[in-house]
């Protein structure tokens, strides 16, 4: 079928942002946006029938694209108490050699493989901007542009989230020199952002900023950086690292004499605009503070059990009706149903229950866990990709119900399926971006290609 006739579709079942609905014509128009979402209805002569249940596209909430050429190439022992301190020192070895055309080959691959896996937008939160020696490149913005031109080739939606990196810990320790490529002045991040606002469209690319973390980005730099991206667009979308681990918790309690998040709502005006990524250590005063202020909480199940940093206490969080979304951040894996059933399992293990992130609205733990994550997605992606509604991007999933884990099964038990029997990118049969179809039965135009160069630029950076 062409693009241009692929103007509608009909679903037996479709996932709405209200809930499940049956026999339901989505149409869009010539520039991807939703414009007819009707349930109830008889499927029109010549529309084409989905294959399957259909899903809104996931937004990846976080990602550092580079570091999927290493994923795999760190479950060796380096000590007798390894953790993310150690992990991370391998990463700053690994990112010291990456070269533009690298990081442009590496996250055309990423992005393919997040396509496959369901993803229909990601969230890039970049920080390797300068060259091996710490030095700009002639134009500024390379690195970043090599990761909207890895997007747009693939067909990924993104929020390109350039991060703003100044020290080395709490009080304003100096940056280490394997920190050199990471670095950027206030006034630098700001002259940095204004040359790529014209990059983005806010449609298809949209700009914002990520403040590495409170360890650095001094108080001032912080609230200066934000301040100049809000006087540019009101609405960008933030970004943070904060309180990833005990020990940070632990060095901003030392230093600041407070915790991480507290820290933050007493000097920032968290919001809406706001995700906080793994927020994984919080007490019970900053868990309310974070659920009440429209602020996104990022979790990165995958990442989090593969560095060892902690399970997010989420019961409490949603029940305080707290947004969230997911991440593949360091790329251990990318998995849309993954990253949704290790949250929910990592609760499991926690409380010894079944079915705790399930509700009495969604009594099907799968229902929740994906509506919530593609609302949480798209507020801090900042982009129209909150669902299947009339004026968002047409981004979706469709199921494969000949597939044998899913023929003979309804909506929800189709979901559920896709998410708990763990079928890998199986069981999905379209994957679209602005009504573009980018993946059908697992297979991407250009992952043939994007694989070779990978694999040839990961060999680069392995060589000694």
């Amino acid at each position: 079928m062409s693009q241009v006739a692929q103007q509608r579709l009909f679903a037996a079942d479709a996932l709405l942002p209200s809930g499940w609905a049956r026999d339901v014509l989505l149409a869009w128009d010539e520039a991807g946006r939703l414009s007819t979402v009707q349930a109830g209805v008889a499927a029109p002569a010549g529309v084409p029938l989905a294959a399957g249940a259909v899903l809104p596209g996931m937004a990846n909430l976080h990602s550092h694209a580079f570091q999927r050429a290493f994923a795999g190439l760190t479950e060796h022992r380096t000590g007798s108490d390894d953790s993310f301190w150690s992990w991370r020192t391998l990463m700053y070895r690994f990112a010291l050699r990456l070269t533009p055309e690298a990081l442009e080959a590496i996250a055309t691959q990423l992005y393919v493989e997040m396509l496959r896996a369901g993803y229909t937008s990601v969230c890039e939160f970049h920080y390797v901007h300068h060259d091996p020696d710490g030095q700009p490149y002639a134009d500024p913005a390379e690195m970043s542009l090599r990761l909207l031109r890895a997007a747009e080739r693939a067909g990924i939606g993104i929020t390109l989230l350039p991060v703003l990196y100044q020290t080395a810990g709490f009080g304003g320790r100096p940056a280490l020199p394997e920190q050199r490529r990471f670095l950027l002045g206030t006034d630098a991040m700001m002259g940095l952002l204004q040359r790529l606002a014209g990059e983005c469209d806010g449609d298809r690319a949209r700009l914002g900023l990520a403040p590495h973390s409170l360890r650095a980005v001094p108080p001032q730099a912080l609230a200066e950086a934000v301040a100049g991206l809000h006087a540019l667009d009101a609405q960008a979308p933030v970004h943070i690292h904060i309180a990833e681990q005990q020990r940070e918790v632990d060095e901003c309690l030392a230093t600041t004499g407070a915790r991480p998040v507290d820290w933050l709502f007493e000097h920032a005006q968290v919001d809406a605009r706001w995700c906080l990524v793994h927020a994984t250590h919080m007490d019970w005063d900053e868990r309310r503070r974070l659920a009440h202020s429209g602020a996104v909480a990022g979790i990165c199940p995958t990442t989090e059990a593969n560095l060892g940093d902690g399970v997010f206490d989420a019961a409490p969080y949603l029940s305080q009706g707290g947004a969230w979304g997911i991440g593949s951040d360091s790329h251990a894996s990318v998995s849309v149903a993954e990253e949704l059933r290790l949250f929910e399992y990592g609760q499991r293990l926690a409380l010894q229950r079944r079915n705790v992130l399930a509700s009495e609205t969604h009594p099907q733990v799968a229902d929740r866990l994906y509506l919530e994550a593609v609302a949480g997605g798209a507020r801090a992606a900042g982009r129209s990709v909150a669902g299947l509604a009339p004026g968002q991007r047409a981004d979706f999933v469709v199921l494969d119900g000949a597939h044998p884990a899913l023929a003979g099964l309804g909506g929800a038990q189709a979901l559920a399926a896709h998410v708990f029997a763990n079928h890998g990118h199986e069981t999905l049969a379209d994957v679209r971006t602005a009504g573009r179809s980018r993946v059908r039965h697992g297979v991407h135009p250009l992952q043939a290609e994007a694989g070779r160069a990978f694999a040839a630029a990961r060999a680069g950076l392995l060589t000694d």
